[in-house]
């Protein structure tokens, strides 16, 4: 198949709304493929090649200066076979071979595809092809089962290999995809509320509440001595994390699977920022900053699957197996006494709390609403410095906001002048986006390759959920999980926040 039609494919999904136009798009082009073209085709949609870490970066991908093909020609087996060789990469020569591949590589693919592959490349491809989309076009493809579908992608933690089954197999192929100690599982995702009241009252019943730690999620695989620990999106990572591996092997248990989060603490055993946790997280070599674990679930003790029980039973099996480093948390359907845990979480240092539903199995892969997260939204003003231009959906319109904060001191600049802290498209409205389609070449300065840039005048109110160090930027701080909430017509450049109200949001 050539690349092109999963390119028309992606751009199709994400041109609607309607998430059935979505999975009939998607659904369209898996019939089409052959088998050895599922799983890259697969990769491609979700923008997580089956390679993974390739190697290679904005920084690479930008010192290209190629001419496109006018005309489509790369099949999905050649980019598959180019990836192969950036993933390959490695040791002396590495960095020119990477250059080779992409240089060849980008040359051969129209402008168009070349925009899809960078963006599958760097892991940021926004099709409106997410993950529950591909499962449901999967399953209609294949004219399976969507639960089967789900189940079997959940317990096998590959969305590529349960496509291929699904497509090229049958019902009973599916079902037989079991629970496999040493084989990670699709973490359960949990959606969000704004209060703990409104969880409660979401859910119904008893609940579980629990910390909700600002660290990294951890799945953690035991067989005897063997202990192998993956990340939220599968990776193995049990070099980088000697501590977590004898910390499970200390645990009374011969074969478990058991989920959580991990971080390290300080001195004083408050959690450190973030960033040292994520620092350590992905360090190959020694580090001095340990990793604690704290698990939350259970899915598998001792030739007993868990998965399918609920979640009051995994509790009573994991406050066996885990010990002190069981998530603290508290089940109740008292609204206060909730809310209480909560402050307390908080107190404590941590994003917030979950609150889960005693009764929920554990439905890996989708954000259901039996898991509710609540944690404290921040908001701040701030002033837009430049635009990017849209890709997809958003082709034509100007997208990806460059946000400043007001530096008065001129700390890190010009005194009265703006710093910049963070992007985000998140939250723009179509309204929107054409608002400011039409508002910011009006007070345009300057024009890159990929973005407007504006007199800083325009405020809009961004909601995030933290900041977090940055090397990045000159003020040394980055916005976490920013989104439009809206513009600020009201308010003049003036009256933005500063960037030491942003700085004195980080710990330690």
């Amino acid at each position: 198949m050539e690349l092109s039609a999963v390119v028309e494919a992606a751009d199709t999904a994400a041109a609607t709304s309607s998430r059935l136009a979505k999975v009939a798009a998607i659904a369209e082009l898996l019939r089409g493929l052959e088998p050895d073209e599922v799983a890259p085709a697969i990769g491609f949609l979700v923008a997580r090649p089956r390679q993974g870490r390739l190697g290679v970066g904005w920084r690479g991908l930008g010192a290209l200066e190629v001419a496109h093909a006018d005309a489509a020609m790369l099949t999905v087996g050649e980019v598959d076979a180019a990836l192969d060789q950036l993933a390959r990469a490695d040791g002396a020569g590495s960095v020119g071979v990477r250059r080779d591949v992409l240089t060849d590589l980008a040359s051969r693919a129209t402008a168009a595809e070349w925009d899809f592959l960078t963006r599958v490349i760097l892991g940021e491809l926004r099709t409106g092809a997410l993950e529950g989309v591909v499962l449901d076009a999967i399953a209609t493809a294949g004219e399976k089962d969507a639960a089967a579908v789900r189940r079997a992608a959940m317990l096998s933690g590959d969305l590529g290999e349960t496509a291929g089954i699904a497509l090229f197999g049958e019902a009973a192929d599916l079902d037989a995809v079991g629970l496999m100690v040493g084989r990670p599982v699709m973490p359960m995702l949990a959606s969000t509320a704004t209060s703990t009241d409104e969880a409660l009252a979401s859910i119904g019943g008893p609940v579980s509440v629990e910390y909700k730690l600002d660290g990294a999620r951890i799945q953690v695989h035991r067989d005897g001595d063997d202990v192998r620990v993956y990340t939220r999106s599968l990776a193995d990572i049990t070099h980088r994390v000697p501590e977590l591996v004898e910390a499970v092997r200390a645990l009374p248990a011969e074969r478990v699977i058991l989920d959580g989060e991990t971080l390290s603490l300080d001195e004083d055993g408050a959690p450190r920022p973030f960033q040292d946790t994520m620092a350590r997280f992905g360090s190959e070599g020694a580090a001095s900053v340990a990793l604690r674990p704290w698990f939350f679930d259970i899915l598998h003790l001792d030739g007993r699957d868990l998965i399918d029980e609920p979640l009051a039973t995994r509790l009573e099996v994991l406050e066996r197996v885990a010990g002190e480093a069981r998530m603290p948390g508290i089940v109740t359907d008292d609204p206060q006494l909730a809310g209480e845990f909560s402050r307390e979480a908080l107190a404590a240092g941590h994003e917030g709390v979950m609150v889960k539903g005693v009764d929920s199995l554990y439905a890996a892969g989708r954000r259901g609403k039996s898991w509710l997260k609540v944690k404290p939204v921040l908001t701040f003003d701030l002033v837009v410095l430049a635009v990017e231009w849209g890709s997809g959906r958003r082709h034509g319109m100007l997208s990806n906001l460059h946000l400043g904060a007001r530096d008065p001191e001129g700390a890190f600049g010009e005194p009265g002048g703006f710093v910049m802290v963070g992007k985000t498209f998140k939250g723009l409205t179509d309204e929107l986006l054409r608002w400011q389609t039409a508002h910011f070449p009006t007070i345009e300065t300057h024009r890159s390759s990929y973005a407007v840039h504006v007199r800083p005048e325009t405020v809009v109110e961004i909601a995030i959920d933290g900041v977090q160090r940055s090397t990045r930027y000159p003020g040394g701080v980055a916005l976490r999980f920013a989104r439009v909430k809206g513009y600020r017509p009201d308010k003049s450049a003036a009256e933005a926040d500063t960037i030491g109200s942003l700085r004195a949001l980080l710990r330690g």
